[in-house]
């Protein structure tokens, strides 16, 4: 019963995750600059998943999260020459770069990862009673 606690609460952890780096997401959805004040649009965080074999009974295993990736999409570009950050030459001359960030795609991922999150909590509630209830029968 112990194992099927450790399953839910690797996944618990991974959502986490995974509903932070939406949230940074969101949080950063017109941020034009890095860290260090240079022009460059903000780029997505993407969490990826994989099988935690460390974790695992009767078949089924934990999940964790196997790295956290920086999307590769191309910057939305708007033509404000005027703006302080406004490319200077090249290509896009006059063009402010943007983060490439949809919400409504942003917005799914959090109600998505919410969800799955909860019914972990549901898993780990359910196991718990099972539990009790055997030891009740055993006692």
């Amino acid at each position: 019963m112990l194992r099927a606690l450790d399953i839910s609460t690797s996944a618990l952890v991974a959502q986490r995750t995974r509903l932070n780096a939406v949230s940074g997401n969101i949080a950063n959805i017109s941020s034009l600059t890095d860290e260090n004040g240079d022009a460059k649009p903000y780029q997505a965080r993407e969490v990826v998943f994989q099988t935690d074999k460390a974790v695992s009974v009767s078949g089924a295993s934990g999940v964790k999260v196997a790295e956290i990736k920086s999307s590769d999409t191309e910057p939305l570009y708007r033509y404000q020459p005027q703006h302080p950050l406004a490319i200077k030459e090249g290509k896009w001359k006059g063009y402010v770069a943007y983060p490439n960030i949809d919400l409504t795609t942003q917005m799914v991922d959090a109600l998505e990862s919410t969800r799955a999150y909860e019914a972990n909590v549901g898993v780990m509630e359910i196991t718990k009673n099972l539990s009790r209830e055997t030891l009740t029968i055993l006692a």
